[in-house]
């Protein structure tokens, strides 16, 4: 990761919590434990403010999709004033990222900068995108591209929160079988907006065509890598055979 100040990024954390944008957080009031973590990773534009109850308050980490960068921008101040200390990793394809003047998010950023001189904004390299391809493909046997996917944002998470942490502890993210057990609870896609129901996205992603993300294979690989590294899921648990 090279922020926009070119410098790589170097994260070491002990225990991490990653808290998952899902409807599945509302009511659950793990805030307080998820503020005790070393270091608290979020996504995209979840906010915490009215949320502290069940997803804390504090964030070190957030990555952002190069789509949601837009989201941010809409309240920048809450973003990168007051969450001046968070550190930012913004990912996506080099179209968007390129810095000759024609990467549009990019070019965004290098505003936002501007505006906000304190802000720790970092952006994937091409490499880095290539590599987290290239682990999707050894994990599922399917060629991301050909299958006419987008890696989630989760997906970007996970591979950079087992790198930086020595443990990981994530929350309200489903696993795999989840939308198909009996009494599953109904819960919308976000925690933080009314509408879209989870388990109907995640269906209608898993068989799109063409620009769906695959959440359920996803799941499944990081049920796999729960085996090998110090990964818990909570609420809902996850039973890992």
């Amino acid at each position: 990761m090279m922020p926009l100040t070119f410098r790589p990024l170097q994260l070491n954390c002990n225990h991490c919590a990653i808290v998952s944008n899902s409807g599945q957080m509302v009511g659950q009031k793990v805030g307080e434990e998820i503020d005790h973590a070393s270091c608290i990773w979020r996504m995209n534009n979840a906010p915490t403010k009215g949320f502290e109850e069940d997803v804390g308050y504090m964030t070190m980490v957030r990555v952002v999709s190069h789509t949601s960068v837009p989201l941010l921008l809409k309240n920048p101040d809450y973003f990168f004033k007051e969450a001046s200390r968070t550190i930012y990793v913004i990912w996506g394809p080099f179209r968007n990222m390129r810095k000759d003047g024609n990467g549009i998010v990019y070019n965004m950023l290098k505003k936002t900068v501007d505006a906000y001189p304190d802000a720790q904004i970092y952006v994937t390299t091409e490499q880095q995108m290539t590599h987290c391809d290239r682990v999707f493909k050894d994990e599922t046997g399917k060629d991301r591209v050909q299958s006419g996917s987008y890696l989630s944002t989760g997906w970007f998470t996970f591979i950079l929160a087992m790198d930086a942490c020595y443990s990981i502890h994530v929350y309200g993210m489903i696993n795999e079988t989840y939308c198909k057990t009996e009494g599953y609870r109904k819960v919308p896609y976000h925690y933080y907006e009314q509408g879209k129901d989870e388990c109907n996205e995640y269906l209608l992603h898993e068989h799109a065509p063409y620009g769906g993300h695959r959440f359920i294979t996803e799941k499944k690989v990081f049920a796999k890598w729960a085996k090998k590294h110090r990964i818990v899921f909570t609420h809902p648990n996850w039973t890992l055979s």
